[in-house]
């Protein structure tokens, strides 16, 4: 299979389907090599947990859900290993979450990635860390672009 030309855009398109993500409204907002940033507009009837805050386990997901991006970014497909967040604050139900990663180590069979959780006004919410494996290789993509 030959290299595509606009990686972030072929991306986008891989992760189109993710019903999951479109249940949580979660946003490819930038892919580049290495890293990706999305984000989840908090809808309160889907995002808030019984104390009016935006559930642990959405925000969980936001964070899990660049992570796959991330791999991508660099030709790889990837699943979760090992998966830590330590949540700072959260959200009143309102707003968007904004979740920004970044590639620490990528070895052979695992990599791992970081990422911080934000706010709009660039509070932060979480910190990140994650060790995925590398179950496959999308041949398409660059290891760097």
């Amino acid at each position: 299979m030959s290299t595509v030309t606009n990686v972030e855009e072929h991306i986008r398109q891989i992760w189109s389907g993710s019903a999951f993500m479109q249940l949580l409204k979660i946003n490819i907002d930038e892919i580049h090599c290495g890293g990706a940033t999305v984000s989840m507009p908090i809808d309160f009837d889907i995002h808030t947990n019984h104390w009016l805050g935006v559930h642990g386990g959405a925000l969980a997901a936001l964070a899990d859900s660049v992570m796959g991006i991330t791999g991508a970014s660099v030709g790889e497909v990837v699943q979760t290993l090992s998966f830590n967040i330590n949540f700072i604050s959260n959200l009143p139900g309102t707003g968007t979450a904004i979740v920004a990663s970044q590639i620490k180590h990528h070895g052979q069979t695992t990599m791992v990635i970081t990422a911080e959780m934000t706010d709009e006004q660039h509070n932060l919410l979480a910190t990140i860390t994650t060790t995925m494996f590398i179950a496959g290789h999308f041949n398409e993509i660059p290891k760097e672009w």
